[in-house]
């Protein structure tokens, strides 16, 4: 499941103001506490210090008198970048996302920079909520995260990291030892067909109480029935984004064997061909993801293809292939979307070979029309193409 191009969090000061539920600045003569951004400011570089020397004592010493859960998540920051070999951690106040509470707290937007050495070629950059508040004469820390903004899993649980030479692994849900695994199978799963491939995988996964809903700032239940998402870490469309799948830990844990590692693989894929960016039609762009993950599994397409056929037998043949309205995550039919797009990619290999399906997909990804490429390296136009799928539809539900 690819989710960036849905998810762009737009930065900086502008997105604030322009906000329903933006910040207010209190009316001269108003009463009541006030935000302190330059306090804010110095305790914010106080914890990039703490980060960068890995002083969790420091970090603790940020929080708000007798917060222990403030404590608690302070110093398992630090544990995390340690762990992680976070270098350019930066957090720079931006402006007030709440209004003061009578009691001195506030959430505030903070630009936050972050890089994870020898797994991002530049930092991820996201704006984060803290949340701060005036205690005994002096900004404390008290939380990071939520508020329907996108939060680094790092920077809100403790989390395990798994790392390897090609598979980083961020997991806050209790899991990664089995997830790590699947994560390096992947790999050889998808340099069988994209052998150009040799950057690393990067998997985040929440915890549960959490969500991938929460981590990747969307409303809530957006992401309930989908297993995982492939988006930059940072929520960003700009070249060079970090690109990381992201686990639904509540799906991706009730998967088999077989399941799991076709996901991995499919969003493994995802990773290997920058897909985060593309504009291409979403049946090529899933499809292929899904031809790469299959391949090599053996299974008839009676299991592999079930949901879609079960739904032409209800409703007959569709009349197009899937597109945006089918693979809207929150859709009752999510899966038969998918196994569709596939079996268009299927259509085409036969038609063609999997190197003529490869650079078809590298051709509508570099900008070209998808009618001129498919008639240069199969012979015939989308038309024909959904002909045949139709074909294939009807003769796998029988």
């Amino acid at each position: 499941m690819l989710g960036l191009s849905l998810l762009l969090i737009l930065g900086g000061v502008a997105w604030a103001t322009l906000r329903d539920d933006a910040y207010t600045a209190p009316r001269p003569g108003e009463s009541g506490p006030s935000a302190q951004p330059a306090a804010a400011a110095r305790v914010l570089a106080a914890l990039e210090t703490a980060v960068a020397e890995r002083d969790q004592a420091a970090a603790r010493a940020l929080a708000p008198a007798g917060d222990r859960d403030a404590r608690r998540l302070l110093s398992d920051l630090v544990r995390n970048a340690t762990d992680l070999d976070v270098t350019s951690f930066g957090l720079r106040y931006v402006t007030e996302a709440t209004a003061v509470s009578a009691d001195g707290a506030w959430s505030a937007v903070v630009d936050t920079t972050w890089q994870f050495a020898g797994f991002h070629e530049r930092p991820a950059r996201s704006e984060v909520l803290v949340g701060l508040v005036v205690d005994d004469g002096r900004v404390a820390l008290g939380s990071v995260g939520g508020g329907e903004r996108r939060t680094p899993v790092w920077l809100t649980d403790r989390v395990e990291v798994i790392r390897t030479a090609d598979t980083l692994v961020i997991d806050a849900a209790g899991d990664g030892e089995r997830i790590s695994a699947g994560a390096q199978a992947a790999i050889p799963v998808v340099r069988r067909v994209l052998p150009q491939w040799q950057d690393p995988l990067v998997v985040e996964v929440p915890d549960p109480t959490a969500g991938l809903d929460a981590t990747l700032g969307a409303e809530d239940g957006r992401y309930d029935g989908v297993a995982a998402v492939t988006t930059a870490s940072d929520g960003s469309s700009g070249e060079g984004a970090p690109v990381h799948v992201f686990l639904n830990p509540s799906v991706f844990g009730g998967l088999g064997l077989v399941g799991a590692h076709v996901v991995m693989s499919h969003e493994a894929t995802h990773v290997a061909t920058v897909a985060a960016g593309s504009a291409m039609p979403l049946w090529l762009l899933e499809g292929f993801a899904d031809y790469v993950a299959l391949r090599d599994v053996p299974l008839p397409d009676s299991t592999t293809a079930a949901q879609i056929a079960r739904q032409v037998r209800r409703r007959g043949v569709p009349d197009t292939l899937p597109g945006q309205t089918e693979f809207e995550t929150t859709s009752n039919h999510l899966g038969a979307a998918y196994e569709s797009a596939w079996l268009a990619c299927e259509v085409l290999v036969e038609s063609g070979d999997e190197e003529s399906l490869v650079r078809l997909y590298e051709s509508v990804d570099d900008g070209a029309a998808l009618g001129p490429a498919l008639r240069a390296e199969f012979g015939f136009g989308e038309a024909e193409l959904t002909r045949r799928w139709q074909d294939r539809l009807s003769d796998l539900a029988g």
